[in-house]
This record gives C-alpha cells, structure tokens and sequence, in this order.
C-alpha cells in the first residue's frame, strides 16, 4: 500500500503549474480575448475551435464537448494517468517536491512514483552516450562515414542529436549502471535486452537517432543497420513500446517543428529520419516522419491540433512518398485516411523516385524546397495510380476506370470541386463528361465514405 500525496502540496502544483504551458504542448491556442486562449479539443473531433483555456483561473473547458479542469486533470485525460500519476508528472516538470502521508494508504499496489522520470533521465543519458561515441570514439567511424556519405556534416548529427551504439553490446548498460539504473529500469525503458548472460545493451552496431516527444524529452531510439553481420536484418529498428513511448503517438522531428507548423500552417510529413534531416537542412523546417509504423489516426489528431486544422483556419498537409511500391502504398493509406484533416491534403513525389535525402545529395536545397512546393492534391495522385490498372485503350477497361473513379470524386471534401473532377476524369480516361456525370450519379458510397 502507498501513502497519499499530502493535499498543501497538491495544491502547490495547481498554483505552479500554468495550465496553458501544459496544453500547448499538444494544442495550439490561439489569443482568444478577456485573457483566455482557444484551440480545437483534444478530446473531441471538431471543425471549430471550442476548446478555450483560461490562464488567470488555470482551467479549461469544452464548450463542444462539455469536458474541464485543471492541469491536473487534462494531463490525465489526454496521457490516460491516473490523479496520483498526473500530480507526479507535474510535480517532477515543474521542480516541485511531493510528499506522502504514509499514515493514509492509497488502494492497489505500491508503485515507484520516479519511474516515468527515472525512464526519461535513463534515455537522456543513453542520447549523450550514442553522440559522444558517434563523435569522437573509433567504434563510431561507421556512422560518421554515413553521415558524411548522405549530406550532413557534424553540426546536422549535432542538431539532430544522432549516435552510434558501440558493437560490443554491453558498453552502454555499464555506462547506466554505473549511473545507478538497476537492471529493471533499462529493460522496462527498451535500452537492454536480457539473455542466458545477462543483461545486454537493445541496439548494437547501428546508427542511432533519438526520438523525442513535443517537450523534447527522449522516449525511444531508431537505430540503423551498419554493418552485413548484424544477425537483426531489419534495416531499422526502433525503441518497442515502453511505459514512455507509444509509436502510434510520436512523430520523429516534432519537437523541432511543432511551431513552424503553428506559425506557417503546413505540416510535410516524410518517411524517414534522414528525410527529416534533409528537408530541415534544406529550409523545410515543417517536416516530420512516423517512426516505423504507418501515419495512422493519433498522428492525424497531433498535426491536426497542432494545425488548429478547422473550416475557418485551413493550413496544408504534405505527404511525400518513395516512388517504389511500398511508397505507392503509402499514399492510398494517407488517403484512406484523409478524412481525418479539415486541411487540404498533398502529395509530392520526386518523378524519379528519389526520397529527399537522396533528391538533396542529387541535386542540392532547393530541389527540396521545389519538390515541397510542386505537391499536387492527394485525391489527383490516387487517381492517376487508380488508372494505371486499366488498359485506356480498350471500352471495357476504361467503363471500369471510370467506375473506380467516380468513387473517388465522391470523396471530395470541397463538393465546389466535385464537378471539375469529373471532367479531369473524362479527360484522362477520354470518355465524354456526361457518361462520367451519370456513373457519379449511380455511384453509391461506402458506409463510412473517404473524404478529400
């Protein structure tokens, strides 16, 4: 059984703590007047800002969905913690000393109130391990080879904070454990593996990025194969989740970008960590990748309030795609999943295939910032994918294009483009526009339709 947080000091955090501090580092506010402060619910989706905060009072409240609180309580809501979990966090950020009153027992079992804290001081300290390495020790001279060979120099691995992790498998487990992480706490973090011989260090021989949160605390690492022996094939590896890192809620390079996306509206999201670094070296400084899993809802829901994506507010979300199949793939998913953003969704791939790593090294910065600004509708790229199924020379395949193609001007978030797209249909396919009109008409769409 644990003691219960004493109440002074629970009510020393309310009055520390600024509750806009703490809600910006998910949602963007914009100055809403009288003081208070306004953004699109995190709890809710919504097209309109209803989410207002209150800095002089330390609250917040919904007035789409009805929710508020304190700081305390929207940190439980939207990192799912419990009260005692949330006052810890608040605490720990913001310097502040608890105490239990160990007379007054709290239900379920004891737990380390340290442990997020203990996790988060365990990865900084294995970030600062990797970069000394990659730096200056000679089992790094890989990794600065590859840094070398893809466009950087030593101030971009800087930045960016890369690594090496040493080949021998234990360095870094000495390292922290002669810091005094126990054995649980750098396995529970995802930085060891235990085997037969003990304890030993997740990541060897690879390249190393660290990967942050928004506050830019370090959660998790993307670690690349270097070396032909590696026994893992898997060209990256990634931190599995842990009680600090979810990868379905972090995106790589967010921490960097989060207020250029605020200020300029536009979020180009990549798909690998080098990508990020070169779009960030070239002036894109609004580009972001998942780490190792698909764009997926909750990193629509991060840019979309990050954006403060709603009707009166609209800003521009970018996809850029590998032009190989596992890049085409991506792009439908990105589609199928468009609905999510108010914003007008893009897609910008390099005609030769090229990635923005490889298109800065071919070609230079402003190849980057030009493949950036030459995106085209996301909805026009599915459609010239879609059609490149069919044989447009032949009346029944191109009967079937247009079949499959109405469905995606059914789509269509601005109903205003609705009939242009069915000309740009007719068009390439080479029908006439009434037969297209007619099979939109015909068209019946799926339960839960996608938008564009």
């Amino acid at each position: 059984m644990a003691g219960l947080i004493k109440d002074e000091d629970i009510q020393l955090v309310r009055e520390r703590v600024r509750i806009d501090e703490v809600v910006e580092q998910y949602v963007t506010l914009r100055n809403a007047g009288g003081g208070s402060r306004k953004g699109l619910c995190p709890f809710h989706d919504e097209k309109t800002p209803s989410f207002n905060v209150s800095p002089s009072r330390g609250t917040y409240h919904c007035f789409g969905c009805g929710e508020g609180g304190d700081a305390i309580k929207f940190l439980q809501q939207i990192e799912g913690l419990t009260f005692v979990e949330s006052v810890e966090r608040l605490a720990a950020k913001y310097g502040l000393q608890l105490r239990y009153d160990e007379s007054v027992q709290q239900r379920g079992p004891r737990r380390d109130p340290q442990q997020r804290q203990r996790l988060l001081e365990a990865h900084r300290l294995a970030a600062e391990f990797y970069s000394t390495v990659l730096q200056s020790s000679p089992d790094g001279q890989a990794g600065r080879q590859f840094v070398t060979d893809r466009g950087f120099d030593q101030s971009a691995a800087g930045t960016f904070g890369m690594g090496f992790a040493p080949r021998g498998g234990e360095e870094l487990v000495s390292h922290l454990k002669g810091k005094g992480f126990t054995d649980d706490e750098l396995t529970i973090g995802g930085l060891a593996s235990r085997g037969q011989r003990g304890l030993y260090d997740r990541f060897r021989g690879r390249l190393m990025w660290p990967i942050r949160e928004m506050t830019g605390e370090v959660v998790g690492f993307g670690a690349r194969r270097m070396f032909d022996d590696d026994r893992i094939e898997a060209k990256y590896l990634n931190t599995s989740e842990t009680p600090i890192y979810k990868k379905s809620q972090v995106l790589y390079g967010l921490d960097m970008a989060r207020r250029q996306i605020s200020s300029s509206s536009q979020a180009v999201v990549v798909e690998g960590y080098t990508d990020v670094m070169a779009c960030h070296q070239a002036g894109v400084r609004t580009a972001v990748a998942t780490c190792g899993t698909a764009f997926g809802e909750e990193h629509a829901r991060i840019l979309r309030r990050i954006l403060l994506d709603h009707d009166a507010f609209r800003g521009e979300v970018i996809f850029t795609f590998d032009g190989d199949e596992a890049g085409q793939r991506a792009a439908m998913k990105a589609f199928e999943g468009d609905q999510q953003f108010t914003a007008q969704t893009y897609v910008a791939v390099e005609p030769r295939g090229m990635d923005p790593c490889d298109l800065r090294l071919a070609d230079g910065d402003a190849a980057v910032r030009e493949l950036v600004a030459s995106r085209i509708p996301l909805y026009r790229f599915v459609l010239e994918n879609t059609l490149t199924k069919y044989d447009l020379d032949r009346g029944d395949q191109r009967i079937d294009a247009v079949r499959e193609s109405v469905g995606l001007a059914s789509a269509i978030r601005d109903k205003s483009k609705t009939e242009e797209f069915l000309r740009e249909i007719a068009t390439r396919v080479g029908v006439d526009v009434d037969q297209v009109r007619e099979e939109h008409r015909r068209h019946k769409p799926a339960t839960k339709p996608q938008r564009i």
